[in-house]
């Protein structure tokens, strides 16, 4: 329980003038307290207004763990003090999950490329560097005997590593999140030959693949695209969201279940799958900060599995319970939802996967 600020002495409302007999107004709601307060109540206050501290954010935590569906029915049967609100909720999880994602799951980059040869020679150096600038340039003078003959060997070797680290980049490229053609250049090309054949969002979404695969280097691509990945999946999750109370809201009376409801029931369910997480990969980074023993990952394993299980098993009491239909009815209601959204997800990752490839910054 959070210590109380002492009351003021002058009985009026600094909100709206009125007279305060006791601790909160009567008319406004404010607290009649001092309003000079000290960096621990400043923190205090902070805190609570972020979780509702008192007794309601472990409450809420607590419940929405261990009784499925219990929360929800809780909050729309009225007692809604006791707990935190769903929004609430879901913002507080979602943020600090994805800000833990993003801490704890960063790739490190990877390190620049090194030659491995010492060049001497200026205009040598001024080559390579030329050919690191334009990637999509040909070294065609290394075929010309009488070039290679007035040039000494390490500028050769060197050379020719570069030669082979620009193909290997080449392949990197064609291969990462490839949509069947290699330059815009092809595209234009059948376009004109045959403008059905490529449509107006399968040229724009190859475009848009040629021009990131050439904008990043090879080396950062994959790091940057899974940078690119957790940035947007909060976003992906928010709008999935309400297309999972849509297929909800399909599957049962209409009359009984307002969208409301179960816009309350998605909200707590997807907190839960992200509070799973969070406390998934927290353990995991505990345990791995302890030591690495084989023991330590064979704890942390058991536990992710345990956790993953009860994650996946969450939703067939949850509906059961909130929904009040019978075990089998129930049962097979939520097998179908699960498959329902099993595959709107699976069109929904396609979308989030391609959308984070073309904006990787």
């Amino acid at each position: 329980m959070a210590h109380k600020n002492p009351l003021r002495k002058d009985k009026t409302c600094l909100n709206c003038n009125y007279v305060v007999e006791q601790r909160f107004c009567p008319n406004c709601g404010q607290e009649n307290t001092e309003t000079r307060k000290t960096f621990y109540h400043l923190f205090v206050h902070f805190f609570e207004d972020l979780t509702h501290y008192e007794n309601a954010f472990w409450k809420t935590i607590r419940n929405l763990i261990l009784k499925p569906a219990a929360l929800t029915k809780e909050y729309l049967s009225g007692k809604r003090l006791s707990y935190l609100a769903p929004v609430r909720l879901y913002i507080f999880i979602s943020f600090v999950t994805f800000l833990t994602l993003n801490i704890v799951a960063n790739p490190e980059e990877i390190e620049k490329e090194d030659d491995g040869v010492e060049v001497t020679d200026l205009k040598a150096k001024r080559f390579i560097e030329q050919q690191k600038k334009n990637p999509a340039k040909e070294i065609q003078w290394l075929d010309n005997q009488e070039q290679l003959d007035r040039t000494a060997k390490p500028v050769i070797d060197s050379l020719r590593h570069l030669v082979h680290q620009r193909e290997e980049a080449k392949l990197n490229r064609d291969a990462f999140l490839n949509f069947g053609y290699n330059s815009v250049r092809e595209m234009d090309s059948i376009r004109a030959k045959n403008p059905e054949k490529i449509g107006d969002f399968k040229y724009w979404i190859n475009k848009k693949s040629i021009e990131t695969k050439y904008r990043i280097p090879h080396n950062q691509l994959g790091s940057k695209f899974i940078e690119s990945l957790i940035r947007n999946f909060p976003k992906a999750i928010f709008i999935y969201m309400p297309i999972f109370a849509i297929v909800l809201w399909l599957f049962h009376n209409k009359k009984r279940w307002y969208y409301f409801d179960h816009g309350i029931f998605t909200l707590h369910y997807f907190s839960f799958l992200l509070l799973i997480n969070l406390i998934v990969l927290l353990v995991g980074s505990l345990l791995a900060a302890i030591s690495n023993h084989f023991l330590i990952d064979v704890i942390n394993g058991i536990f992710s599995f345990i956790a993953y299980v009860w994650m996946f098993y969450y939703f067939f009491p949850a509906h059961h319970h909130f929904y009040g239909e019978s075990r089998l009815i129930s049962f097979l209601k939520s097998m179908a939802l699960l498959f329902i959204n099993m595959i709107l997800i699976s069109f929904l990752l396609v979308f989030l996967f391609v959308y984070s490839f073309v904006n990787i910054h």
